[in-house]
């Protein structure tokens, strides 16, 4: 919990300074790849500590990604300048991506059945107190004291983690986890595979191609636009087969299915929470804290929605959560329209879009925490880290692109002579089909022939 809670308060906290930080360091004509930095970091840690947690037990990728974690926090807090900073981002999401993959691994390997739903809810629920005072805290000691201490303040936060969760995970490890069945032996030695094959090395190109393709969106010339876009895709989708479930793009049911949920939840969500504030601030000019009213309300509604499937997850025990994850995408399909009528028509109040998504966030918890159980029971004990990894970077992966083409949307529409209206409304429209889909793809989470 403590780790996780570390990743959310660098998540929303560093955001909320960053652009101080730009500016002090020059670094506002980049400003966007202090947040693009982190998330492309973030896929190679998480097929990294994924896979080696399935080897060598959850234990090692969690040391070296906090150690790692905390050297991104020092060089981030020291930087002399714009590069070093980012270098520091670097590390930082190759730390965030290592604890979130090992967060869902180990609660699949240490609880037995009945209490991962309750667990994963408590995961979900570790995200709401640096939700709600993380941006404060940062902008008041960014305020008082200086941008840097915010790095500083989680050294040692970090230490504590580390000294709580790793003897357990090495325990763990040894006993062969409480909640799955030891890892089956192997009949032989895996045949040698070279080291651009790895999962590790396809990561990197999945980075690679994902900093492409946002480069691209980031043009608002088309001719320099639609090129970047087709090769960086085009390279991250060569990518991402190597790095998931076999069948994951093909939405095969079962655990891959489970990935695929996992990637339409978070950029039906996430890219919609993106441009809520912008929405709110620019088109029914609402001050920059009545916006965030919106963002907070989604937070505490989806643990709320995460604790409640969690306690009633008993019911669906043995059987396919289709019901409750399809039931939930549809109600953030409510909330995303209810949000998007509060954002885009005059006619409506403008706090109507706080209550939209505090509906989105209620349906976000529910269909993220049943989708993340059921694919988890799913995986055998020894992949629990590649499942768990791969759901994670699903989720990376979602947020990047959803946010790379809403931001493209109010770039063409500014130099094109449109208005952030029509691109807002585009935005909202594809994170509403993306929900939409989620509707119809519940029912493959499990196999047919499997309870």
């Amino acid at each position: 919990m403590l780790s996780v809670g570390l990743v959310a308060f660098e998540s929303m906290g560093v955001a909320t300074v960053l652009p101080e930080i730009a500016g002090r360091l020059g670094g506002l004509h980049a400003y966007g790849w202090g947040l693009s930095a982190l998330m492309l970091a973030n896929l190679i840690g998480t097929v990294a500590a994924g896979r080696d947690a399935d080897r060598h037990g959850p234990a090692r990728p969690l040391a070296v990604g906090l150690v790692v974690f905390a050297a991104g926090c020092a060089l981030a807090g020291a930087a002399p300048n714009w590069p070093a900073f980012l270098a520091g981002r670097f590390l930082q999401g190759l730390g965030v991506g290592a604890v979130m993959a090992l967060a869902y691994a180990v609660i699949g390997l240490a609880y037995p059945g009945h209490l991962r739903a309750r667990m994963f809810a408590l995961v979900a629920g570790g995200w709401t107190v640096p939700s709600l005072i993380g941006p404060t805290v940062a902008a008041v000691i960014a305020d008082h004291v200086s941008w840097r201490g915010v790095f500083v303040l989680l050294l040692p936060l970090i230490a504590i983690a580390a000294t709580l969760a790793l003897p357990p995970l090495r325990r763990l490890h040894r006993t062969g986890g409480t909640g799955s069945s030891a890892p089956a032996a192997t009949s032989g030695a895996a045949p040698p595979v070279r080291w651009w094959a790895t999962p590790v090395a396809r990561s990197v190109l999945l980075a690679a191609g994902t900093g492409v393709l946002l480069a691209g969106l980031q043009v608002r010339h088309p001719a320099l636009l639609v090129p970047l876009v087709v090769a960086g895709g085009a390279v991250a989708v060569l990518a991402l087969r190597s790095v998931t479930p076999p069948g994951t793009l093909a939405a095969r049911r079962g655990v891959p299915t489970g990935v695929v949920l996992r990637f339409l939840l978070c950029g039906a969500y996430f890219g919609s929470e993106a441009f809520l504030p912008l929405g709110l601030v620019r088109l029914r000019d609402l001050s920059a804290s009545q916006a965030g009213l919106g963002l907070s309300a989604g937070a505490i509604t989806w643990v709320l929605g995460a604790a409640w499937q969690g306690r009633a997850d008993g019911r669906w025990s043995g059987r396919s959560r289709a019901v409750p994850i399809a039931a939930g995408f549809a109600v953030l399909l409510v909330g995303i329209v209810v949000m998007a009528l509060g954002v885009l028509v005059d006619a409506v109040p403008a706090l109507t879009a706080v209550a939209g998504w505090a509906i989105g966030g209620a349906g976000m918890g529910v269909a993220f925490n049943a989708a993340t159980t059921d694919a988890m029971e799913q995986a055998p004990a020894d992949r629990q880290g590649e499942a768990g990894g791969a759901m994670q970077l699903a989720q990376t992966l979602a947020v990047a692109v959803l946010s790379g083409l809403g931001g493209a949307a109010v770039s063409l529409a500014s130099a094109y002579g449109s208005t952030v209206t029509v691109a807002l409304s585009a935005t909202f429209a594809l994170t509403a089909a993306l929900a939409a889909a989620g509707v119809l793809a519940a029912h493959r989470i499990r196999p047919a022939d499997r309870p």
